[in-house]
């Protein structure tokens, strides 16, 4: 694995006891949140590998928690984090899975609310880094370090052009953008990660293009 600064191999500012099992956690919890785009009144977690052997003395359950409320890393709350989903009615569910994954660190989320749930699968690959490999069952590579946008689309020509074309005109730089669709015509996800926090005008604006269904964004 490449390291960009010392701090990636000591981990973020965080509230322990380990980078991986509680700030990686911590961070796929959050971003779980962000993509729903709200607090969800339930959480389904399945863990595997390591995570599900270790989750209760490693604080990979508060943290998990602690994301779903919208703690980052440091925040002093992040180990009463269980106690205050319960006293805000999030209930929680753990779930010790036994099949076989690429990643020991791996989790899957499902989380939602009376109207909609959402579905994430999150790796906490050493030093608070995470990425997010699957979403609504799409396959992607997200890794959490930098601002992105997820978009749902229609599969239907000049949908991306009408993302970027917004994008360029506003001169927001894409640093990597993939597109993975489940069958030809049907619906589609776009994943960009960008240099800057997209604000919210311009996701209002992106939301009116061309065959484009739901946007979510993930801050840096």
């Amino acid at each position: 694995m490449k390291y960009n600064s010392v701090f990636d191999i000591i981990g973020p500012v965080m509230v322990g006891p380990s980078s991986s099992h509680t700030a990686g956690a911590a961070r796929i919890g959050l971003a779980a949140r962000n993509l729903f785009g709200r607090e969800p009144k339930w959480a389904k977690i399945h863990l595997y590998g390591s995570f599900a052997k270790t989750y209760q003395g490693h604080g990979t359950d508060f943290a998990l928690a602690g994301g779903l409320l919208g703690f980052e890393t440091d925040d002093t709350r992040m180990s009463k984090a269980l106690k205050l989903a319960k006293e805000k009615d999030l209930k929680i569910d753990f779930i010790e899975d036994s099949a076989k994954t690429d990643h020991p660190n791996t989790v899957r989320l499902v989380i939602g609310d009376d109207s909609d749930q959402l579905e994430i699968v999150g790796i906490s690959i050493g030093g608070g880094k995470v990425e997010i490999t699957e979403l609504n069952g799409f396959e992607l590579r997200l890794s959490g370090n930098h601002p992105a946008i997820l978009i749902m689309h229609n599969d239907r020509f000049g949908a991306i052009a009408s993302v970027t074309k917004i994008l360029a005109k506003h001169e927001i730089n894409i640093g990597h953008m993939e597109v993975n669709r489940k069958d030809v015509g049907k619906e589609a996800l776009m994943v960009i990660e960008v240099d800057q926090n997209i604000e919210d005008d311009i996701l209002l604006e992106l939301e009116k293009a061309d065959h484009i269904i739901q946007i979510a964004k993930i801050v840096s």
